[in-house]
């Protein structure tokens, strides 16, 4: 794989500073059922990368030390962590608001039958991967059989009550492009992805998130093979708006990894670049420094990645940042 870390380090990039961190988002390791094309993590089932249970107890307590509000969970698949649930009720006991990055399909791996049902009866909010409402296109990016397996998934969801009026249990799913450009309007793709979805196979579901793909691990990979690379960071910093940069999630997030290390945000953690301003941040800084640190005005590391935040209508794990 071809490593685009020498081609984005040195950038333009406009100074971030933090606001108050309201989430913690913890990758619980690489182990995936999935190897999709633009996975930014290289996830996949071969990896066995996972967070062992004494990172995940200091998860909590610095939920609590810190009082941050919000806890979103990734992988790989974060559900084959062997601590998943664990953490999850835990969590919820402490009035954290968990959000789980699900691919869909896990819910159909053996071992997770009950999986839909735990989440619903955690009131976990579920963010899920779903480039697109053609099979075609989704299992080109994600590998054959994928998109039929997530309908599987997606129902199941629904009959625990997820995406449906007044449940108050959220369903999001996520789109990406398929190739070097920048995802459309988010609100008219949403539009468009309830009435397919709904049309085609009866699925509901509450919010779409628009993200661009970053040109990093498999994806920035791929575009240096491809001869696509310079030419896709042209578009990202071309379409780059400065009113973007107030709502970026690395303003009130921090990413930590399975072995409990920080960083700005889950872009930087793949990049692995450590927390803190460019060239004058401290070394790799682990969560159980940062108990009794507030972040709070700290620079964020940039690099020209983050060009694919702030382009267009924006691009964060939250979805667009605003109107295009």
């Amino acid at each position: 794989m071809r490593d685009t870390f020498p081609l984005l380090v040195k950038t333009d990039f406009p100074v971030v500073y933090r606001a108050r961190i309201d989430t913690l988002q913890a990758n619980l390791g690489y182990r995936c059922n999935q190897s999709c094309t633009h996975c930014h993590v290289a996830a996949s089932p071969q990896r066995t990368e996972a967070m062992r249970g004494e990172t995940v107890d200091l998860l909590l307590r610095y939920l609590t030390v810190r009082r941050v509000v919000n806890l979103d969970l990734t992988g790989g698949a974060p559900e084959l962590n062997p601590h998943f649930r664990h953490l999850v009720v835990r969590a919820r006991r402490q009035g954290v608001h968990v959000i789980d990055r699900c691919n869909l399909t896990i819910l159909n791996e053996p071992g997770h039958a009950d999986l839909a049902a735990f989440l619903a009866d955690q009131q976990v909010e579920i963010t899920a991967s779903l480039p697109c409402y053609l099979e075609e296109n989704v299992d080109q990016q994600r590998g054959k059989g994928v998109f039929e397996s997530s309908l599987v998934g997606l129902r199941q969801l629904n009959a625990c009550g997820y995406g449906q009026p007044e449940s108050g249990l959220i369903l999001n799913l996520v789109y990406n492009p398929l190739g070097p450009i920048l995802p459309p309007d988010q609100v008219g793709l949403e539009a468009a992805y309830q009435a397919e979805l709904a049309a085609r196979y009866g699925i509901v579901f509450n919010h779409l998130l628009a993200l661009a793909n970053m040109p990093i691990q498999r994806f920035g990979s791929q575009l240096i093979s491809k001869g696509q690379f310079a030419p896709y960071m042209d578009l990202l910093k071309s379409a780059h708006r400065d009113e973007n940069l107030a709502a970026v999630m690395c303003r009130n997030l921090i990413s930590v990894d399975w072995q409990g290390y920080v960083y700005d945000c889950d872009f930087n953690q793949m990049l692995k670049l450590p927390l803190g301003a460019n060239g004058s941040g401290p070394g790799h800084t682990h969560l159980a420094d940062l108990l009794d640190r507030d972040l709070t005005g700290a620079q964020v590391r940039v690099a020209d990645h983050c060009y694919g935040c702030t382009a267009g209508q924006g691009s964060s794990c939250g979805g667009a940042l605003a109107t295009a």
